[in-house]
């Protein structure tokens, strides 16, 4: 709500089962301060938006998942730069594990965040598989991208990465290692086993795209509502996701971006540990072109998923 003084008061409303909070900044004061704003929901578990603010029916293009962890110190710069550089209708959504996390009063309190839409969503599981899956789960427009939080620099690209959206990819990658990317500051250990690995998928797997292991990805709305996700830890899904568009014969693009290690906080990547569930899609993509599987053997729902099938998948599954 707005004041006498045309300062934008932190509204409370009514929170369902999926902590879904929405950041309206159409009703900014002279400030720039944006509005937290808690949206009702109903008796179902996940939120009620009018019609008009759901990225179907707005005219939204994209939908931008940012999962989150005490990204208090990177976010504000991420969402000035997405806000300065993309022209695509888009709305973010910020997933976070707990109502303390630092991310929420930065965004709160940033007074020069303008012409975005932003909602808050819980985390209906935990860690950054089930935020990224909540917020899979929680997209409706027509293409969906997971973007890091740290990420100031690389906003410039998401244009041209729904344009190959458009143009009929169901994945477009942002990829380090095609000409016009880099990746720098990355430690030795993590660098080698990257490039190693994403140099061989693409030279010998076939995989058409130079860097199959990055987070940093879209997806149109066919990719996330008919291919199952069975990955249960990290940021295996989207290596998954690649690997089964690439053997059912779906477009595949890239462009090229870049990567500096972050400067604040600390990221949750763990390669060793997820390194086990890395190999499984690593296999998947030399099978596929060596022992030409076909498409008949990748699983797929009947579209249209209901929203809550991803929200299950996050509950579920582990950090």
């Amino acid at each position: 709500m707005t004041g006498a003084d045309g300062r934008t008061r932190l509204g409370r409303g009514v929170t369902g089962a999926d902590g879904r909070t929405r950041v309206d900044q159409a009703a900014t004061g002279a400030d720039s301060g944006i509005r937290l704003d808690q949206a009702e929901t109903g008796a179902e578990s996940g939120t009620r938006l009018d019609q008009a603010e759901t990225g179907a029916d707005s005219g939204t293009r994209l939908d931008i998942v940012i999962p989150v962890y005490n990204e208090g110190a990177n976010i504000v710069a991420t969402l000035r730069a997405i806000a300065a550089a993309v022209k695509t209708p888009l709305r973010v959504l910020i997933c976070y594990d707990d109502d303390d996390d630092d991310t929420l009063p930065a965004i709160a309190h940033e007074q020069n965040i303008l012409n975005l839409q932003i909602e808050l969503i819980r985390n209906r599981g935990r860690g950054a598989h089930g935020a990224i899956l909540t917020g899979l789960g929680a997209s409706d427009a027509p293409f969906v991208l997971v973007y890091p939080a740290d990420d100031d620099y690389n906003a410039d690209i998401l244009d041209a990465m729904v344009s190959e959206a458009e143009k009929g990819c169901d994945i477009v990658c942002a990829s380090r290692f095609m000409p016009g990317g880099s990746m720098k500051g990355c430690p030795l250990l993590k660098a080698a086993l990257v490039r190693m690995a994403n140099f061989t998928l693409y030279h010998l797997a076939r995989l058409p795209t130079h860097d199959a292991s990055n987070g940093f990805r879209l997806f149109s709305r066919r990719t996330v509502e008919e291919i199952p996700i069975e990955s249960n830890s990290g940021f295996c899904y989207s290596i998954e996701l690649l690997v089964k568009c690439h053997r059912l014969g779906w477009r595949i693009g890239e462009v090229p971006a870049r990567w500096f290690q972050r400067k604040h906080g600390k990221s949750r990547f763990q390669v060793i540990k997820w390194l086990p569930a890395y190999l499984r899609w690593y296999a998947y993509a030399f099978v596929t072109t060596y022992l030409q599987r076909t498409e008949a053997s990748v699983h797929r729902r009947k579209p249209k998923m209901s929203r809550d099938d991803n929200h299950d998948l996050a509950q579920n599954h582990e950090p």
